[in-house]
C-alpha cells in the first residue's frame, strides 16, 4: 500500500484537488440539494462538511471517510479487516487518540503509518509532535477509531472507570461503606443507647424524645427557609428567550450528550427523537448512547435504528460493580466535548436547554463547575403515584435546589440534565461508581473543592413512576445512595466542616443527613400517636411531659400542615393546579419513602452497591405525546 507522506514544514496537508461536496455529488452519495443544504449549515455552523452530512444522515460513515480519503488522494483502511499494530498502541495517549481520531496504524519498511479520521490542524498537530513528520497517513472511519479504542483497551478504560477515584482519593470513595472509625463510634453510641435505657429507662426516652422534636422542628424550619430564599424571583440564573435567540452557531462549542441504558430497547425510538430536535447544531454534538455488552437487545435496536452520525454506541464491558456511574465513567473516555450532560433514556429536555446551559455558564462566577436543569414529569396526572412524585419534584428543583445554592449549601444533584464542564469533571475523577446515587455526591464533592453549582430555567421531562413496587426499588436506591454520601463526606467531619463553612456544614447535616434520618423516624411517630387515637391509651403520656407534649402537636399539626403546604406550592409555581388536592394526602407518601428508607438501610448492610433497575416506558404513549408539544411545557417563570 503506498500512502502520502505527511508535509515536512508544519504537518500540513496538501491542497485537494477537487471538493469534497463535488466527490460526495459525483460518486452519488450526495443530491445537490442535498450539498447546497450542507453549504448552507456549513456557513451557518462552521462545521466540516463532513460531519454536517453524517449528523443530518445523508452520507453512510463508509461511504463518507473513503470519500474523504479520495479527496486528501490517500488511502482508506478498514481497522476491523486491517487492524492495528497493538505494539504501537501506547496507554499515554488515549485522550488524544479519543479526541483527535487518531491512532498509531502500522509500520511498513520502516516507516509509520497513522490512521486518521479528520485532518483537522489540532490533528495533524499531535501526529508531527508525537512522531515527527517522517510518518505517513491513511484514512480511516471515526466509528473504527472508536472500536479499535475499546477492543485495545477495554480492560484499562473499565480498569480506571471503577478505581480511578478509590485509588487516587480513597476517602471521597464509597468502595469502603464504612471506616473502622465509623464503626467504633456507631458501636459507642449503639452500647451508650443500650446501657443507659436498661439503667434508666424512662429518663432515656424522654430525652430522646426530646430530641427528635427538637430535629424536626428545626427540620421544618431549614424547609421553610428554603422555600423562602428559592421563592425570589432572582434566586437562580435566568436565560431569557432572546439571549438564546443572540447567540451564533458558529461559536458554540462541542457538547457530550452521555446517556446509560439497560434493556431499555423500547424508548429508544424516543429518545433519539428528542435529541434530534434539540436547539443546537447538530454536527457538534457527541451523543453515546452507553450500553452494556450483555444487553443485545438494546445494542440491535439501537443499529436498527441507523442513527446519524452523531450518535455512537460505547459498549461497557461487563465489571463489578454494574451501575450507571461506572457506565458514564467509561464513556466519557470517547467524550469530545468541551462540556457534558446526562440524560436518561426517557427523557424529554427542552429543545433550547443547551443554548441556555451555555449562556448560564458565560454569566455564571468562573468557578461554576455546573449548571442543573430542572426535572419534572411528562406523565403527572397518571395516578396519585405520578401526581405526588410531580408535586415532590417540582418542590425539590424549583425552590430546594435554588436555595442550596444561594446560600451555598452542597446541592445533592439531580440524576440527569447536570451539566459539567469538562476539564473539571476530569479532574474529579468523575463519579463514583460504588454510589448508587452517584450525582448527589458529586454535587457535595464540587462544594468540597470549591466549585460551584448553578440552577438554570430548564426543564428536563421525564417519566415519573407510576407502579408501587417499581416505585419503592427505585427509591430504595435513591436513599441507600444519600447514605452512602454522608458516610463518605462526614469520614472527617472537622474537614468537611472548614471546607464547607458554618452554613453549608450544618444544611448538609439537615438537608442530607436529616432527610435520612426523618424517613427512618416518622413511622415510629406515626405508629405512636396511632396507637394513642385508636385506643385511647395513657401508657405514652409518662414520655411526654407537658412541655414536649405541646411540641410534639405543634410538630404533628402545625409542622405536617406546613409541609402539605409547601408542595402546594412547587404546584402553583407551574400552574398545577389539579395537582394540589393530592398534596393533602403526603403523609402516606412519606409512610411509603420511610418502607424504602429500611429496605435501603437493610440494602446498605447486606448489597451496599446493587443497583435496583427502575422500568422505563410504562407511560410511552404520554412521553410521545409530550414530545410534540413539549414547548407549551416551558416553566412558568414567576414565584409562587
Amino acid at each position: 500500500m503506498t500512502t502520502i507522506p505527511l508535509g515536512k514544514e508544519n504537518g500540513s496537508m496538501a491542497t485537494p484537488k477537487l471538493r469534497m461536496g463535488d466527490l460526495l455529488v459525483k460518486a452519488g452519495f450526495l443530491s445537490e440539494e442535498q450539498l447546497t443544504d450542507a453549504l448552507s449549515l456549513q456557513k451557518n455552523w462552521g462545521m466540516r462538511l463532513g460531519d454536517i452530512v453524517l449528523a443530518k444522515g445523508w452520507v453512510r460513515p463508509f461511504d463518507l471517510y473513503s470519500t474523504l480519503a479520495k479527496h486528501y488522494d490517500k488511502p482508506f483502511v478498514n481497522l476491523m479487516k486491517e487492524p492495528p499494530d497493538q505494539e504501537l498502541f501506547d496507554r499515554r495517549d488515549l485522550l488524544q487518540y479519543s479526541e483527535l481520531l487518531v491512532t498509531p496504524w502500522r509500520r511498513i519498511d520502516n516507516v509509520l503509518h497513522v490512521a486518521v479520521v479528520d485532518p483537522s490542524d489540532e490533528a495533524m498537530a499531535f501526529v508531527a509532535h508525537r512522531y515527527g513528520d517522517d510518518v505517513e497517513l491513511v484514512f480511516t472511519s471515526k466509528f473504527d477509531v472508536i472500536w479499535h479504542l475499546q477492543h485495545s483497551a477495554d480492560n484499562y478504560f473499565s480498569e480506571l472507570a471503577v478505581n480511578d477515584l478509590a485509588e487516587c482519593n480513597p476517602l471521597q470513595s464509597a468502595r469502603n461503606v464504612f471506616t473502622n472509625r465509623q464503626l467504633v463510634f456507631m458501636a459507642m453510641i449503639l452500647v451508650s443507647l443500650v446501657l443507659t435505657l436498661s439503667f434508666w429507662p424512662i429518663k432515656t426516652l424522654i430525652i430522646l424524645n426530646v430530641c427528635v422534636s427538637i430535629f424536626f422542628l428545626l427540620n421544618f424550619g431549614m424547609r421553610a427557609l428554603l422555600v423562602w430564599v428559592g421563592g425570589a424571583p432572582e434566586i437562580d440564573i435566568k436565560v431569557t428567550d432572546q439571549d438564546v435567540t443572540g447567540m451564533v452557531d458558529r461559536e458554540l462549542p462541542t457538547y457530550t450528550i452521555l446517556v446509560p441504558m439497560y434493556k431499555e430497547a423500547a424508548v429508544l425510538p424516543k429518545l433519539t427523537a428528542a435529541l434530534r430536535r434539540m436547539d443546537y447544531p447538530l454536527a457538534k454534538l457527541d451523543v453515546k448512547l452507553i450500553l452494556e455488552e450483555d444487553d443485545q437487545e438494546t445494542i440491535e435496536a439501537a443499529k436498527e435504528l441507523g442513527l446519524e452520525g452523531i450518535f455512537e454506541i460505547i459498549r461497557v464491558p461487563p465489571s463489578f460493580p454494574q451501575t450507571k456511574p461506572k457506565a458514564c465513567n467509561y464513556a466519557l473516555h470517547f467524550a469530545r466535548g468541551e462540556f457534558v450532560t446526562i440524560y436518561d433514556a426517557e427523557d424529554l429536555p427542552e429543545s433550547d436547554q443547551l443554548k441556555k446551559v451555555i449562556h448560564a455558564f458565560a454569566l455564571a462566577p468562573e468557578n461554576t463547575a455546573c449548571i442543573q436543569a430542572r426535572l419534572n414529569y411528562f406523565n403527572s396526572t397518571q395516578n396519585w403515584l405520578t401526581k405526588m412524585f410531580t408535586l415532590e419534584y417540582s418542590l425539590w428543583f424549583d425552590f430546594y435546589l435554588p436555595a442550596l445554592e444561594a446560600l451555598k449549601i452542597p446541592i445533592p444533584l439531580g440524576g440527569t440534565s447536570n451539566h459539567f464542564k469538562m476539564p473539571v469533571l476530569r479532574k474529579l475523577k468523575a463519579w463514583d461508581p460504588y454510589n448508587v446515587t452517584e450525582d448527589a455526591d458529586l454535587g457535595v464533592r464540587l462544594t468540597q473543592h470549591g466549585y460551584r453549582v448553578g440552577v438554570v430555567n430548564s426543564t428536563t421531562f421525564e417519566e415519573a413512576n407510576s407502579r408501587f413496587g417499581n416505585w419503592i426499588r427505585q427509591r430504595s436506591r435513591w436513599v441507600k445512595g444519600y447514605m452512602q454520601t454522608y458516610l463518605v463526606h462526614m469520614r472527617h467531619p472537622l474537614k468537611l466542616y472548614r471546607s464547607l463553612g458554618h452554613v453549608g456544614f450544618w444544611g448538609f447535616q439537615f438537608f442530607i443527613g436529616g432527610t435520612i434520618l426523618n424517613m427512618l423516624i416518622v413511622p415510629f411517630l406515626y405508629g405512636a400517636y396511632s396507637v394513642w387515637l385508636l385506643t385511647g391509651t395513657r401508657v405514652l403520656e409518662v414520655l411526654y411531659p407537658h412541655a414536649i407534649l405541646y411540641l410534639s402537636l405543634f410538630n404533628l399539626l402545625a409542622g405536617n400542615t406546613f409541609l402539605v403546604y409547601i408542595a402546594m406550592v412547587g404546584a402553583f409555581k407551574r400552574h398545577y393546579y389539579t395537582l394540589i388536592p393530592s398534596a393533602f394526602l403526603s403523609p402516606f407518601y412519606w409512610l411509603m419513602m420511610s418502607v424504602a428508607a429500611y429496605k435501603a438501610f437493610w440494602q446498605l448492610i447486606h448489597n451496599p452497591f446493587y443497583w435496583e433497575k427502575t422500568t422505563h416506558g410504562l407511560s410511552e404513549d404520554v412521553g410521545l405525546e409530550v414530545l410534540n408539544g413539549l414547548e407549551n411545557l416551558e416553566v412558568v417563570e414567576d414565584s409562587a
